[in-house]
């Protein structure tokens, strides 16, 4: 593999995010391929004597850090975490994120708000200079999901994204189930003027579970290049 290789990259950056981890530290595990690679790393780790206790961010991490002997807790049970650490789909200078392509924004955002410190590992194919190339996902009940997705298409309207196709995300020809049962609309905005706007605008919307957009959540981000690994720390 050469230095740029994708897979390479992310495990650069899993590997970085090591060095914010501490003994005895309640950490949030994240969802994707990125915080897969994190998973193993750390579980290499755990078994040279470093003692954490997790919590998964998706079934998906559950059972891979299960598999790993990462010992694991409700988030009921551990309350505040000293950190999280999770990958996104994209992330801007402010350190804005689109997170959900795996389909666990909710649990992420969750666990992402109980952190006192998130750390977002990508390749720096992620950093762009507007959010909203990778779609929006958009967390919502699937009773009347259609009725919200009208709403979803109104708000955007009225902050000038005229043309929004929101889609209904599928597997196996029927629509996708998140771990809690919803349904997802990837919304495809191009470019996000301004992510905090948007972000208030898609909360309140009635049949809305959550989105994919995190504002002032992350407060690193672990880029790895071909030139190397920085760090990102939001103002």
């Amino acid at each position: 593999m050469t230095p740029s290789d994708p897979a390479t990259l992310k495990r650069a950056a899993a590997a970085r995010a090591l060095d914010f981890v501490g003994n005895r530290m309640k950490l949030g595990l994240g969802t994707g391929s990125t915080a897969d690679l994190f998973l193993e790393l750390l579980a290499e780790r755990i078994r040279g004597g470093l003692n954490i206790i997790g919590t998964p961010t998706s079934e998906r991490t559950a059972t891979k850090s299960r598999q790993l002997n990462i010992p694991l807790a409700e988030l009921d049970t551990l309350g505040e975490l000293d950190l999280v650490v999770d990958g996104a789909d994209e992330a801007d200078a402010n350190l804005a994120l689109i997170k959900g392509g795996g389909g666990a924004l909710l649990r992420e955002k969750i666990v992402a708000a109980c952190g006192k410190r998130m750390v977002v590992i990508a390749d720096d194919s992620k950093l762009v200079k507007k959010l909203g190339a990778f779609p929006v996902p958009v967390e919502v009940i699937p009773f009347g999901h259609g009725t919200t997705k009208a709403r979803i298409v109104k708000a955007a309207s009225e902050l000038g994204y005229r043309n929004l196709e929101p889609k209904l995300r599928m597997k196996d020809g029927a629509p996708y189930r998140t771990d809690n049962g919803n349904v997802i609309y990837d919304c495809p905005f191009a470019a996000i003027d301004d992510v905090p706007e948007l972000a208030a605008a898609l909360s309140p919307l009635t049949g809305v579970v959550e989105h994919g957009l995190f504002v002032n959540m992350a407060s690193d981000l672990v880029l790895a290049g071909a030139g190397g690994v920085r760090v990102l720390t939001r103002k």
